[in-house]
């Protein structure tokens, strides 16, 4: 089997020196890596202990609770800034969802 030559940047090398075994070649710890990391990406799951899975629960719900409330926080904002502009406008800020023509046309909802 024929042999080819690649180049790594040091810190690579580094890196797979580092994980190499004593009686192990670089094409072997190569070989080696390429063969752990084509494993069933599933088989990760549920490997997380109690506490880290709880404190991980924990993280959601508060940066749940954080997105939430800064929503309600920014929904608030744009109602008083749509009520500000509306009022610089010299519209009256009613409620205009009715589908009725008129109120938009003022002309009896002719065209």
């Amino acid at each position: 089997m024929g042999t080819k030559t690649i180049g790594v940047r040091e810190e690579v090398y580094d890196r797979l020196r580092a994980r190499k075994r004593d009686d192990e070649s670089f094409t072997d710890l190569i070989d080696r890596l390429i063969d752990e990391s084509e494993g069933d990406w599933r088989e990760g799951f549920g490997s997380l202990s109690t506490a880290d899975a709880d404190a991980l629960r924990e993280a959601a719900g508060a940066s749940r609770e954080r997105l939430n409330e800064s929503g309600v926080e920014r929904q608030a904002e744009a109602i008083d800034r749509f009520g500000e502009d509306a009022d610089a406008d010299g519209v009256d800020g009613g409620d205009d969802r009715t589908g009725d023509d008129r109120t938009r046309t003022g002309n009896g909802g002719s065209a």
